[in-house]
């Protein structure tokens, strides 16, 4: 499907109602090739979908294209993954054209489309695509401009621009509009590097809350995701895994096959290469039914580590380490404290548990291949299926259908291989459904960490050492669908982007001390569970055993957790951050557990600050234990955000919003489970997750710095809100926990401990 068909399938999904769309079952049928027209596209576009790219991001036309309807519309290389980023790239690309929201339009990514502006993650959006997206408009505002001012015979200095209209200051009448100068035309020009940017003081469109061009269409059922899309011959496609990964590395390997005991399901067909297994139906149950009929038998797996002794495997590893940090010197710090704190944590694994297992759909022949799937960084995808399929990578076309909430790298990358690798044996197109057993038992995992972490205060209050050890294995590097395809052993990462290092960010940099030693212990994959970036990576772990630390010794000085932060905060913004969110919660001044109750539901504040890369976060939870039961309720959550420039105040509201929630659920709520054999997660009774009626009610708060760069906006308050919970879990208790996530159980072990001294 070429980039017109995609534009003209966005226009389709907004003329389907939701009893159409319901009535054809929730899908959405469209048309499948490699290359299409549609009459209503631009000019322009039609010629970009024809040829593989990336387009070359040094001209104008790679970025945005002028219609004659004095409309525009924009190319970028970042998803839409729900957080809104559309409308903010949009808003940036408005400010610098000075176009309305409603006369711009953006385009799906796509390989043959869209420019290479790397993955959509780590928050990465408008603090890393946006001022490309600025630079490309302001290029084109400068040759429109110039363009206007020989066809009414001013200088570019006379000229004013509103709306796309450019009219001669103080004469109105006089006006061309940009659709008149160069409608549907190339610029045909490279940057110049010279075209300047608004300053913020000028600023209409940037920092206002317009709202989210996504939602209309969303809220009416409109809006085609992933798993809504079909196509003409198209097949069902089914994974067949053993229910749960295995040790990593170690695959999962055919020993015994019975292709004909599916025989009795019409048109069922069996599709292997290697140990990757599938199968393929003309009808969608038929395919969930052969997956589940399918008589295959596994080898016995290497074994996984009891999950209770995890955090041993992972302290006693071999380990590849990195001192991040080191400043002053520690010994001395250490040597001159009036009250040192020193403890254990452990974080576990995690999984991505999108509501909406991946989807994906994938036309292989043997000229090229289009692959449609919900992958955060098309350029990338493209790269791994050609491999797989042995291919140039200019023969696959990769185009993006948002999914559901991925939250990091899920199977989205998954799923399209298995489609490529079936479409490519049956010679036909096919869409494959991972399973909920697929996507939780086969997920990529953010990576348990156990951490070490020490700190230090002298007689006033001020903290003079602190030290942080974190033992934690990378990330993968091959989706499961090629590992067991190509048979081979993955390799291992123990540096560069696929490796976890401890963020340098989250580990005491927020405040004024002397000396510091923060060390990275990079540990094997193998043998493990397959781990990936999970939304703001490791910085739960990280924030939940640091600011527990500084809560520690904010107890031992008898200070207020508020207080002895402010007191010891080395930055401004980071002081802001606190501060706003300490007057949004109307924090009243006390030392930590000292308002304990003896009631079976007590209550507790916590705060705590953290971040993910260079943004500055700061959280406020309010919980209610009950003693007897060991349940923790999040009643509410404040958090607030300094991102910078904030292009859309309610985005980066939004955003806060799901992170507090997320941060709830993860901390209260979320662990993969496995034994020996595997994981054994694979549902949500077994991998529970925070309901509608438990979310706690979130104040978010935006500490607008509208002079300053914009950074990240989409993960930043995770660890500040998960660690404010676990200091709220003392202030209520007096009692910490240093696992979580804080399961009834733990919680009444915590107490009985307490309770005897232990």
């Amino acid at each position: 499907m070429s980039e017109p068909a995609a534009q003209s399938l966005g226009q389709a999904g907004s003329r389907l109602s939701r009893r159409k769309l319901l009535k054809a079952g929730g899908a959405l049928i469209v048309g499948f090739a490699f290359a299409g027209q549609a009459t209503a596209a631009p000019a322009a576009a039609t010629a970009r979908g024809t040829l593989a790219g990336p387009p070359d991001p040094e001209r104008i036309d790679t970025w945005l294209a002028i219609h004659a309807d004095n409309t525009a519309t924009l190319y970028f290389g970042k998803c839409e993954l729900g957080q809104g980023n559309t409308t903010g790239l949009l808003q940036i690309a408005g400010e610098e054209l000075d176009l309305a929201m409603s006369q711009m339009a953006a385009v799906r990514l796509d390989t043959n489309v869209t420019p290479d502006q790397q993955a959509t993650s780590s928050s990465s959006s408008i603090e890393r695509g946006g001022p490309q997206v600025r630079a490309a408009a302001a290029e084109a505002r400068q040759a429109l401009l110039l363009r206007a001012s020989q066809k009414l015979g001013v200088q570019v200095g006379s000229l004013v621009v509103a709306k796309g209209v450019v009219s001669i200051d103080g004469e109105p009448n006089r006006s061309v509009t940009y659709g008149e100068l160069i409608g549907d035309k190339p610029f045909a020009i490279k940057f110049t590097g010279t075209a300047p940017r608004k300053p913020p003081s000028q600023y209409k469109l940037v920092g206002t809350r317009v709202p989210r061009v996504d939602i209309p269409d969303k809220v009416a059922g409109k809006y085609v995701h992933m798993q809504h899309v079909r196509v003409a011959n198209m097949l069902h496609g089914r994974v067949v895994r053993p229910r749960g990964q295995r040790a990593y590395g170690s695959g999962a390997k055919v020993k015994d096959l019975d292709e004909g005991s599916i025989a009795h399901i019409p048109g069922a067909r069996v599709v292997r290469r290697g140990d990757f297994v599938g199968v393929v139906a003309e009808r969608e149950w038929d395919a969930i039914r052969a997956a589940k009929e399918l008589k295959i038998a596994w080898q016995d797996p290497p074994l996984l580590p009891e999950q209770p002794h995890l955090p041993i495997v992972l302290r006693d590893a071999q380990s590849t380490d990195t001192v991040v940090v080191n400043v002053g010197n520690v010994d001395a710090g250490f040597a001159g404290a009036a009250h040192v704190a020193s403890a254990r944590f452990f974080s576990p694994y995690q999984a991505h548990a999108v509501f909406g297992p991946n989807c994906a759909l994938a036309d292989v022949k043997a000229d090229g291949a289009l692959v449609l799937s919900s992958t955060q960084d098309v350029y990338a995808s493209r790269k791994m299926l050609a491999t797989l399929l042995g291919m140039p990578d200019e023969r696959v076309r990769v185009q993006y259908y948002e999914g559901s909430g991925t939250y990091g790298h899920s199977c989205y990358e998954d799923a399209p291989q298995a489609a490529a690798i079936m479409s490519q044996a049956v010679g036909r197109p096919v869409r494959v459904q991972f399973m909920r057993w697929d996507e939780l038992g086969w997920d990529n995992y953010g990576p348990a960490q156990v951490a070490a972490v020490r700190a230090a205060v002298d007689d006033d209050g001020n903290i003079i050492a602190y030290t942080y050890d974190g033992w934690q294995h990378g990330w993968h590097t091959d989706e499961t669908s090629t590992e067991l395809a190509l048979q081979k052993t993955p390799p291992e990462r123990s540096a560069g982007s696929f490796s976890i290092i401890v963020n340098r960010m989250s580990t005491g940099s927020m405040y004024r001390i002397a000396n510091r030693r923060v060390t990275s212990h990079a540990v094997p994959m193998a043998g493990l569970l397959k781990g990936s970036p999970l939304r703001s990576p490791l910085d739960m772990a990280l924030s939940f055993a640091s600011e527990q630390t500084i809560d520690e010794l904010a107890f031992a000085v008898k200070m207020d957790p508020f207080e002895f932060r402010r007191k010891n905060m080395g930055d401004t913004r980071w002081l802001g951050v606190l501060e706003a969110v300490a007057k949004a919660a109307s924090w009243i001044p006390a030392p930590a557990a000292s308002r304990r109750s003896h009631a079976e539901i007590v209550t507790g504040r916590g705060i705590a600050v953290g971040t993910h890369h260079v943004s500055y976060g700061a959280a406020v939870a309010e919980i209610e234990v009950n003693t007897r039961s060991g349940t923790i309720v999040a009643k509410r959550l404040y958090g607030a955000l300094d991102c910078g420039l904030a292009v859309n105040p309610a985005l980066v509201e939004n955003q806060i919003v799901g992170m507090l929630v997320q941060a709830t659920s993860r901390m209260l709520k979320e662990e993969v489970t496995f034994d020996h054999n595997g994981v054994t997660s694979l549902d949500w009774a077994s991998y529970p997750v925070l309901r509608f009626a438990e979310h706690p009610d979130c104040t978010p708060i935006v500490v607008q710095r509208i002079d300053e760069p914009s950074s990240g906006a989409g993960e930043e308050v995770m660890g500040a809100a998960g660690a404010a919970i676990a200091n709220a879990f003392f202030d209520a208790t007096g009692a910490r926990l240093r696992q979580y996530p804080l399961t009834p159980e733990r919680v009444r072990a915590a107490l009985a401990g307490r309770n005897t001294g232990n």
